[in-house]
């Protein structure tokens, strides 16, 4: 069988896979407990919990609130208020055919800040949320506290052929509608430095928002109106405490733009993680959790400088 046509066929046949029931999504099973908020003209579906100096967690694309289950509680539990939420077109959130440019997920964010009456917080972004989060601080420096991005977007970003075709015109509308529990399983291992951490439980849930009918349409927006290089030569201006984490073995976005990014930063520490890819959340929860949690207790308070000196690097 000719490769091209093995893998439509594959796509096709897996969209027959049906998808885990609402009640079976996360936090299903933990203690936390999702709302939703109306914000910005979208229903929001979020996290909010603990108690102190808040932090909110953006995820990336095509993820969900799902992709921080490894970092909430340990954030919590250092004694901090965590909050995470399904971004505008992913997870069970509202998934619109337009409002997916950069300034419209940074007016999102903001408004949901104004929605939890937190004047400022420290922002967590990973890959496409990092890019959101850095462009939160650049636009609006007095509600950002502090920043954490882990291999975050915004100088360029490799993602695999079958999600950069639904973005081509004529053609993306076809292939947006192919999706599959397998697609979505490649998807994600495909972040991984070691794919066989990916579990059945994990593509499951990615893959049930990717079901919905409006996940296409949402999908095609965000890969026309977003911009995944538009932080080169911008960040200069940000005068905030900054950690950037990074997987050594990322072939989303590599390390060496990583290190472009924190380049431009005042501010910054650059860690990165041996044997971890692009999604280090996910895969290294452990290393993160320390690093994030040394970072708040003693980064934002004084120089990121100090959490280079005393906290010693897992990599290069």
């Amino acid at each position: 069988m000719n490769p091209r046509l093995g893998l439509v066929v594959a796509l096709v046949v897996g969209c027959r896979a049906g998808p885990i029931p609402a009640a079976a999504r996360y936090p299903a099973g933990t203690p936390f407990v999702a709302n939703y908020l109306r914000v910005d003209g979208t229903n929001i579906r979020f996290i909010d919990a603990g108690r102190g100096a808040p932090v909110i967690f953006i995820h990336g694309l095509v993820a969900s609130m799902y992709a921080w289950r490894g970092n909430l509680a340990s954030v919590q539990s250092a004694g901090f208020r965590v909050i995470a939420f399904d971004n505008r077109g992913f997870g069970s959130s509202e998934k619109p055919a337009h409002g997916y440019s950069n300034a419209d997920y940074v007016r999102l964010l903001v408004a949901l800040m104004d929605s939890l009456h937190l004047p400022d917080a420290v922002l967590v972004g990973h890959s496409m949320g990092g890019a959101i989060a850095a462009e939160c601080a650049i636009t609006h420096p007095k509600r950002v506290r502090g920043l954490v991005l882990i291999d975050a977007a915004g100088f360029g970003v490799r993602a695999p052929i079958m999600l950069r075709i639904v973005g081509w015109p004529g053609v993306g509308a076809i292939a947006s509608e192919l999706r599959s529990r397998w697609m979505m399983g490649h998807i994600l291992k495909s972040t991984y430095f070691d794919p066989s951490k990916v579990r059945p439980e994990d593509v499951d849930q990615y893959y049930a928002p990717m079901a919905e009918p409006d996940f296409g349409r949402a999908l095609r927006g965000v890969l026309r109106e977003f911009r995944f290089d538009g932080l080169a030569g911008r960040l200069t201006g940000i005068d905030i405490p900054t950690l950037v984490l990074w997987g050594e073995r990322d072939e989303w976005i590599p390390p060496r733009l990583g290190r472009a990014l924190a380049s431009e930063i005042p501010r910054v520490a650059y860690l990165s993680v041996r044997n971890a890819g692009h999604d280090l959340p996910e895969e290294m929860p452990g290393e993160v959790n320390r690093l994030i949690a040394t970072f708040l207790k003693d980064g934002v308070p004084g120089p990121p400088a100090d959490l280079a000196a005393r906290s010693e690097p897992p990599g290069r």
